[in-house]
């Protein structure tokens, strides 16, 4: 059953493109106010209550849309979701009113303890189940929307029953949660598992994206030596990556594009030039010039 009284944010997000907000940019970005269209934040990095974080976000917070981006929640856990931890998410909304706030289709905490990685999930109707009540709780709380976003995987588990892109529909339909669509996930998962990542995107719901991720990712090769590739954020984006947003905007249109690059952080310039080539192919797809690969 779909979440009751989830609402969106007050404030708007631009079709524009976004980076991630890191403290090597902060001072450069509060004394020249870049021409960007957001910033996203990880929410785990800003659940203090005060300190030097606090300040420089707020001060972005005063002339930049924010996309809150969580990534310990562990949705697909199979036990209850943290109740401390969606306190302070729900804390951290109410103080910065992001306009859009997404979380992974992943699980990383177990009785055991919390994993410091982003674990893939069976796509099964226990799995599913469970993610859907834990997505509907996770929005009763914090009383709006959220966004899903699409694992990068290397390998399916043999008791799945439902494919990637019907096990994220019917959650959608069961929840009423946007997406938050990865490209580059798309891409990894894709060369890994051997699908074909354009029929993936073409197959999608795409009427449910309210932001798309872009990031870099390493090539390596497994024990067949085959074709093995890494989510690492740690380099720009990959020129298959690119066109497979622009078939994406092709079909979607303009929507808020993070790039997502969180290792070996660049210079301000060289993350800005990754933005405005997404701005760029969106500008494109909004006059026509970008057209889906299928038309």
């Amino acid at each position: 059953m779909q979440s009751p009284d989830i609402a969106l944010p007050d404030q708007d997000m631009p079709a524009r493109a976004g980076v991630g907000l890191k403290a090597e940019h902060y001072r450069h970005i509060i004394d020249t106010l870049p021409d960007i269209g957001f910033f996203e934040v990880h929410a785990e990095n800003y659940m203090g209550e005060g300190g030097p974080p606090h300040r420089y976000l707020a001060a972005v917070r005063e002339h930049y849309p924010l996309s809150l981006h969580g990534v310990g929640l562990s949705i697909g856990a199979d036990r209850p979701l943290d109740r401390q931890h969606l306190f302070r998410l729900k804390a951290l909304n109410e103080r910065y009113r992001p306009a859009l706030f997404s979380e992974h289709l992943a699980w990383s905490s177990h009785d055991a303890g919390f994993f410091n990685d982003l674990l893939p999930l069976p796509y099964t109707n226990e799995t599913l189940s469970r993610v859907t009540d834990h997505i509907n709780e996770v929005q009763q709380a914090l009383g709006r929307q959220m966004l899903l976003e699409n694992p990068s995987t290397y390998l399916a588990f043999a008791e799945s029953s439902w494919s990637e892109i019907d096990f994220i529909t019917e959650i959608v339909q069961r929840t009423g949660c946007g997406l938050l669509l990865d490209v580059n996930n798309v891409y990894v998962a894709s060369t890994n598992q051997l699908w074909d990542p354009v029929a993936y995107i073409d197959a999608y719901p795409l009427d449910h994206v309210r932001e798309i991720h872009l990031a870099g990712h390493a090539r390596e090769a497994d024990e067949e030596n085959r074709p093995l590739l890494i989510d690492t954020h740690d380099r720009p984006v990959d020129a298959i990556v690119w066109d497979l947003y622009a078939h994406a905007i092709a079909r979607i249109g303009p929507v808020a594009t993070l790039i997502e690059w969180d290792a070996d952080l660049p210079e301000w310039p060289v993350l800005a030039g990754e933005a405005a080539r997404a701005e760029r192919l969106m500008r494109q797809a909004a006059s026509g010039q970008i057209r889906a690969a299928a038309e």
